[in-house]
């Protein structure tokens, strides 16, 4: 996701993107070669144009996915001022636990001596937050790995990937979110049910899982702009253990010199040692960290996970692959 990006380009790459939901990537396509449906979308603010959260919002207010893209223009062209409300109030805080199958690796690669307060930057509802309440099963070129109880979280593997072979204690959790969502409101994990792509029902099931867990242990979320509010949060974490930073699929909606600046406020604190930082972006998000990765090529759609600023995996985007550098 390139959120600032002209629309047609983000439309483009959207659509060669997110090839797991045939829909999304043929009307993200669509979209891309539509005059009018591009013109719509101008007069949204920049940052709001972005395919998952115009998508999103189309489905929020009756257009089916999969469906046609027909109905897709009809509803935006002819849209009375409630799909644009919608995109204007709400934003595309996917908040995928399969993703902890790529994080728990780089988490275990840390070789923390205490169990780790997490900071989540971007926690959405916090279900990121949670690793030690999945079972894992990463399939690797030797064989399959299991660990934990069902439900587990389903990874191929590649490459020589630290697996843990305990599942982690965790000493605290929280997190820090321009609109942190409530997993006790009905209407905010609805919301998050309708950000999974329409096909994959797998992943709609995994968050319903994942919103029960932190219903029953909420996590400490705090509203605000990571910017600010991250040396405070990484202080009151460092009270219950060492604090591991992380997020996944967060610093896209940053633009390109508020992510020049996170990624220095982030390794100052590092040099500082006041936390680890795992960042797990896009390939073009943190351009200094892909750049400590073996060339990437142009059309290979990639997440890069980094460790305090250095690549150690390429991952796919909601978990389902991992490939150690």
């Amino acid at each position: 996701m390139e959120p600032y990006a002209d629309a047609a380009v983000q439309y483009t790459r959207f659509g060669e993107d997110a090839r797991d939901s045939p829909c999304f990537s043929a009307w993200a396509s669509a979209v891309a070669e539509d005059r009018d449906v591009l013109a719509w979308l101008g007069t949204l603010p920049s940052g709001k144009q972005q395919p998952n959260l115009v998508f999103a919002a189309a489905r929020w207010h009756g257009v089916h996915a999969p469906g046609p893209y027909a109905a897709l223009r009809e509803a935006l062209l002819g849209d009375d001022g409630t799909i644009r409300a919608t995109i204007l109030a709400r934003a595309t805080q996917t908040n995928e636990a399969g993703r902890l199958a790529t994080l728990l690796p780089a988490f275990t690669a840390l070789g923390l001596a205490r169990p780790p307060a997490l900071l989540e930057v971007g926690a959405s509802a916090g279900l990121c937050l949670y690793p030690d309440r999945w079972g894992y099963e990463w399939h690797t070129p030797e064989g399959p790995v299991l660990l934990g109880p069902q439900p587990r979280l389903v990874c191929e593997v590649s490459g020589p990937a630290p697996l843990p072979q305990r599942l982690p204690e965790v000493a605290w959790r929280g997190g820090i979110d321009l609109h942190p969502l409530d997993v006790t409101d009905s209407d905010a994990t609805s919301w998050l049910e309708n950000l999974v792509w329409p096909e994959q029902q797998e992943r709609r099931e995994r968050l319903r899982h994942a919103a029960s867990i932190a219903r029953a242990e909420p996590p400490h979320l705090v509203a605000g702009d990571l910017l600010d509010r991250l040396p405070a949060l990484v202080e009151q974490a460092a009270e219950h253990g060492p604090v591991v930073v992380f997020h996944t699929a967060v610093i896209a909606y940053l633009e390109d010199e508020d992510r020049e600046r996170f990624q220095d406020h982030v390794l100052e604190l590092v040099s500082a040692g006041a936390c680890r930082w795992v960042s797990n972006e896009g390939k073009r998000v943190l351009p200094r960290v892909s750049a400590t990765a073996p060339r990437i090529p142009e059309d290979h759609a990639t997440f890069v996970l980094g460790i305090d600023g250095q690549a150690v995996a390429l991952t796919h985007g909601h978990g389902r692959s991992l490939h150690w550098l």
